[in-house]
């Protein structure tokens, strides 16, 4: 029994560790349940400072960014009030993830990622600028029995980008 509490007190330590340094980053936490992580864009920093650092960061992380959907100009040509910044950048590192489209090639249709930069009203009720991803672990939920290595593959993608989506949101270089 001795060694039976040894362990439960390592593990114990472990686990409080880890909530510790999750806390101390100042990240917000993964909901397990939702497909959506989203991080606040720092004060002061200009959508022009979030679309310049987004294309910056993802670059020296080997990301490329094909694509960029204007939502607010198109509610805008339909005279729609957007009510703030609502665009979508896909982006893609084909040296992450290629493991999971080859074990299960229907994940091609979560392709490629995806990090929406809007604007909306903060809990002061005030708009602000914000950053979210769609998460590939929880995409990978919609995959019948995925192999280790695309969760693996999956885990070690969404990882980066939540990354990216931090220093962005810092607005580095």
């Amino acid at each position: 029994m001795k060694y039976g509490w040894n362990v439960i007190y390592a593990i114990s330590l472990m686990f409080f560790a880890a909530n510790a340094s999750a806390e101390s980053s100042g990240l917000p936490a993964i909901n397990p349940d939702s497909a959506i992580y989203e991080i606040p864009v720092q004060e002061g920093l200009s959508y022009q400072d979030v679309v310049d650092s987004l294309k910056s960061v993802s670059q020296g992380m080997n990301f490329v960014s094909p694509a960029t959907f204007n939502i607010a100009e198109q509610m805008k040509k339909r005279d729609i009030d957007p009510q703030g910044v609502k665009e979508v950048h896909a982006i893609c590192n084909l040296g992450m993830g290629t493991e999971i489209m080859l074990d299960h090639p229907e994940f091609i249709v979560f392709a490629p990622c995806r990090v929406a930069l809007y604007e909306k009203p903060d809990a002061q009720h005030k708009m602000r600028l914000y950053l979210a991803l769609d998460r590939p672990t929880f995409d990978l939920k919609s995959i019948k029995n995925p192999t280790a290595r695309a969760k693996k593959s999956a885990q070690a993608l969404e990882d980066s980008l939540i990354k990216l989506l931090e220093k962005a949101s810092r607005g580095d270089i």
